[in-house]
C-alpha cells in the first residue's frame, strides 16, 4: 500500500491552529472530479496522532452523519477523506469521523468520545461484525452468502461488506471508506482466511461525495462464483451486477416466498437475476414470469434457473409497459412480486420517488386475482414504513387489501437506532 504523507502543522500546538468556518466554499471545485492525488490508499489513521484536525460543530449530534449546516469551523490543514476530531462547541470530544468537505453530509462519524478508529479499533469493530454472523446468526448453515458489515448498523458509515463464498466485496459510497478501501479489505481476509477480495464504489460517488475511482482487486479473483441459499443455486459475478453483485437483504424473504406459490401462477416484476422467480418454482408454482429492464440480468436470471432446474419465463422490458400490456390483455396473477430499484435516493427526490412507488403498486395491483397476493417492496431508505405502507394503500383503493405481514433484511443486515434509514428494505405481503 502507498504510504500516506500526512500534511504538516503550522503549529505544534492544536489551540494555535488557524480555523476558518466551514462555509461550504468546496461546492464550486465539486462540479469537476476530485483530484487523483486524493484517491490513493492510505492507512486507517494517521501515524502522528497529534496532527488530527479538528472540526467544531454548532451543536452536536449522535447522529452518525453530521451534515455542512451543523458544522462551525474546521482546522485549515484538513485533507479530502482525513480523520478528523469532532468537537461541541464547549471543547468537548464528541468523537472522529472521516471529513469530506465536498459532501452535503460532511462527517460520518466512526467512534465516539475520546476512542481513536486506529487499526486496533478497525479489527475490534470488523471482529465484532463477523462475531453476529458466525457465532450469533450462524449463517453458514444456511448459506455461503451473507453480508459481513451493513454500514451504519455495524458502525461503519459508507461501508457494504458481502462474503460470497471465499469472496469478500467491499463497497465504498464515501471518500474516507474508499481511501480505506485496501485496508478494509485486506483486515477482513485475514480476520476469516480469506484469499481473495474486489473493492468497488457505490452507484452516485460524484453527486453525493465529488469523486469518481475505479474499482481494484486482490489479483486472481474468479470471474464468477456458485452459492447456495437454503437449496437455491445462484452464479455471482464480483466485478459486475449491482450492489455487490446480489441481493443478500431478500434472502429470507425470497425463502418465504415459496409457502404461498404451490400450483401459482407468479409474476416477478423487476426480477434482477431471478431470486424471486427462483424460489417461487422451487415453492411448486404452476408458471412464473420473471420481468426486467436490464437484459444482462435477465441473461443471469435464465442461467441461474438452469441452474435450478426451474422452468421460469424471462421477459426483456419495461415492467410499467409489460404491466399494461397484461391490463389489456385481461390478464391476472394469483401471486406478485414487486421489487424495484431504488426510486428515493435523496430528499430532493421524495415526491417523485413516492409518486413512481404509487404507479408501480396501483398497476401490480390491478393484476391480482381476487384472494391473490401482492409482495410489494422498498429499498429506498429515506421511504419510512409507515410512509410506504400509505401510498401503497393510496395506490390500490379500487381493492381491500389485508396486510399479512410487514418485513425487511435479514438479520445480517441489522439497523442503528440512532439512524433509521439504515432499516432501508420494508416489504408488505398483502392479500387483495
Amino acid at each position: 500500500m502507498p504510504p500516506y504523507q500526512p500534511r504538516r502543522n503550522k503549529s505544534s500546538q492544536q489551540k494555535k491552529t488557524k480555523r476558518t468556518p466551514y462555509m461550504g466554499k468546496a461546492r464550486k471545485e465539486s462540479r469537476l472530479p476530485l483530484d487523483d492525488k486524493f484517491l490513493v490508499q492510505r492507512p486507517f489513521l494517521r501515524n502522528d496522532i497529534s496532527s488530527i484536525p479538528v472540526a467544531r460543530l454548532k451543536t452536536t449530534t449522535k447522529h452518525p452523519t453530521v451534515f455542512r449546516k451543523r458544522i462551525a469551523n474546521v482546522a485549515d490543514q484538513s485533507a479530502h477523506g482525513d480523520v478528523v476530531q469532532v468537537r461541541a462547541d464547549s471543547g468537548e470530544t464528541v468523537g472522529y469521523g472521516f471529513w469530506n468537505p465536498r459532501a452535503e453530509a460532511t462527517i460520518r462519524m466512526l467512534s465516539w468520545g475520546e476512542v481513536l478508529p486506529d487499526e486496533r479499533w478497525w479489527e475490534a469493530q470488523i471482529k465484532q461484525a463477523v462475531s453476529l454472523r458466525k457465532d450469533l446468526l450462524q449463517l453458514k448453515s444456511r448459506t455461503n452468502a451473507y453480508r459481513l458489515i451493513n454500514a451504519e448498523g455495524d458502525g461503519f458509515p459508507g461501508l457494504v461488506v458481502d462474503l460470497y463464498s471465499d469472496v469478500i466485496t467491499v463497497q465504498t459510497y464515501t471518500l474516507g471508506m474508499y481511501q480505506r478501501g485496501e485496508a478494509i479489505a485486506r483486515m477482513i481476509a485475514k480476520i476469516l482466511d480469506t484469499k481473495h477480495w474486489v473493492v468497488r464504489t457505490g452507484p452516485a460517488t460524484f453527486p453525493q461525495e465529488g469523486f469518481l475511482a475505479d474499482g481494484f482487486e486482490s489479483g486472481k479473483v474468479p470471474e464468477k462464483l456458485m452459492i447456495t441459499e437454503q437449496g437455491a443455486k445462484y452464479e455471482i459475478h464480483p466485478f459486475e451486477g449491482h450492489k455487490t453483485g446480489f441481493f443478500c437483504d431478500q434472502r429470507e424473504n425470497r425463502i418465504q416466498l415459496r409457502d404461498y406459490c404451490k400450483g401459482k401462477d407468479v409474476l416477478d416484476l423487476c426480477c434482477y437475476s431471478g431470486g424471486f422467480s427462483i424460489n417461487a418454482a422451487l415453492g411448486g408454482a404452476k408458471k412464473v414470469t420473471g420481468v426486467d429492464l436490464d437484459e444482462e440480468a435477465i441473461e443471469f436470471a435464465k442461467r441461474n434457473a438452469n441452474l435450478n432446474k426451474s422452468k421460469v419465463k424471462f421477459v426483456h422490458a419495461d415492467a410499467f409497459a409489460y404491466m399494461r400490456d397484461m391490463q389489456r390483455n385481461n390478464k391476472l396473477y394469483d401471486v406478485i412480486i414487486l421489487d424495484p430499484p431504488k426510486l428515493i435516493r435523496g430528499r430532493d427526490e421524495m415526491h417523485e420517488g413516492q409518486n413512481k412507488y404509487f404507479d408501480f403498486n396501483q398497476l401490480a395491483a390491478s393484476l391480482v386475482k381476487p384472494g391473490g397476493l401482492l409482495l410489494s417492496c422498498s429499498c429506498s431508505g429515506l421511504l419510512s414504513m409507515s410512509d410506504f405502507t400509505m401510498t401503497v394503500r393510496a395506490a390500490i383503493t379500487e381493492r381491500t387489501p389485508r396486510i399479512l405481514a410487514r418485513s425487511g433484511a435479514g438479520p445480517d443486515h441489522p439497523v442503528q437506532a440512532n439512524c433509521l434509514e439504515t432499516e432501508y428494505l420494508k416489504c408488505l405481503w398483502m392479500q387483495l
